[in-house]
């Protein structure tokens, strides 16, 4: 299977289909009883999507996606029912040879109202709480940590899911015990940490560090499932194991690339986003190939 076909899908507009909603990355569309997402090329960074798309992106984060959950699925069930557009209901047959590649066919669930995030090591938002206060969303770390260090065990910081063009904001455990409560909290905790347990493993023998990620959860029926997507370049933060070194920022095959671009040029994090230079958009694009790549040729094995 190629990794990325040549042409782009910035949006998707499926007139026989019920959309129900327009992501940063995912068009979504209602197929009682279940939902077709579609995963389009745009990318966002700091909430914010950017005008230009990166061709082939929502190919990789759907078989990144699919990759992990069957990585995962004796973990947690998971709600991908299938990605072949064959076996999807005929109301998409004219669609299927956009939807092939970036589509899952999943089961409907009620999302959590928290994003799910792990920690390994001490990076981005994380690192910049810890700079401030020694704390990251409430857990106090050891004094004297640098940027990048890896943290002694990995550490569950949930956010809130901020609607579009908003930031998420970190909260803590007390807080999503609120939100969800307590023994439900508990249960998304320590299986948030044996997805990234397992995942990190995985990664580490493909010559990655996932320093960490962001998962999302959802009930069906009173039954906790894993939702959304699961350890893609978009949703974590992946760094080539033979370029780590704590104490700076790190190399990665993630969208990070693309925010350091931001930050060089000074944009403010709000919209209008500028537009992006062709070499920014042909750098993305190989970084998230590379991280596919990794762990696709790890899982064939010799």
């Amino acid at each position: 299977m190629p990794l990325m076909k040549n042409h782009e899908v910035v949006k998707t507009d499926f007139s026989t289909l019920t959309l129900t909603s327009r992501g940063k990355v995912r068009d979504i569309y209602n197929l009682d009883p279940y939902l077709l997402i579609v995963a389009t090329d745009r990318i966002s960074a700091f909430d914010v999507v950017m005008p230009n798309p990166i061709p082939g992106k929502g190919e990789i984060l759907t078989r990144m996606s699919v990759f992990w959950f069957r990585k995962t699925e004796d973990i947690i069930r998971n709600h991908l029912i299938t990605t072949d557009p064959e076996a999807y209901p005929e109301s998409c047959a004219a669609y299927r040879d956009l939807l092939r590649g970036r589509s899952m066919l999943v089961q409907k669930a009620k999302p959590l109202p928290v994003e799910c995030i792990v920690r390994g090591y001490l990076s981005g938002s994380g690192w910049k709480d810890y700079s401030r206060t020694g704390m990251v969303s409430g857990i106090r770390l050891s004094q004297g940590l640098r940027e990048s260090d890896r943290l002694p065990q990995p550490i569950f910081t949930p956010s809130t899911k901020a609607a579009d063009g908003e930031h998420d904001q970190a909260i803590t455990r007390q807080e999503m015990e609120r939100l969800i409560g307590a023994d439900l909290t508990a249960k998304v905790i320590d299986i948030s940490l044996m997805i990234y347990n397992r995942a990190f493993g995985i990664a580490d023998a493909a010559g990655m560090i996932i320093a960490d990620t962001k998962m999302e959860f959802g009930l069906i029926d009173g039954e906790l499932i894993l939702i959304d997507e699961l350890l893609t370049p978009d949703s974590s933060r992946f760094w080539p194991k033979d370029d780590y070194k704590p104490g700076r920022a790190q190399k990665s095959y993630d969208k990070q690339f693309l925010r350091d671009y931001l930050l060089s040029i000074s944009w403010d994090q709000k919209p209008p986003a500028p537009a992006l230079p062709a070499d920014i958009i042909a750098k993305t694009k190989d970084k998230y190939t590379e991280a596919l790549q990794r762990l696709i040729k790890e899982d064939a094995g010799p």
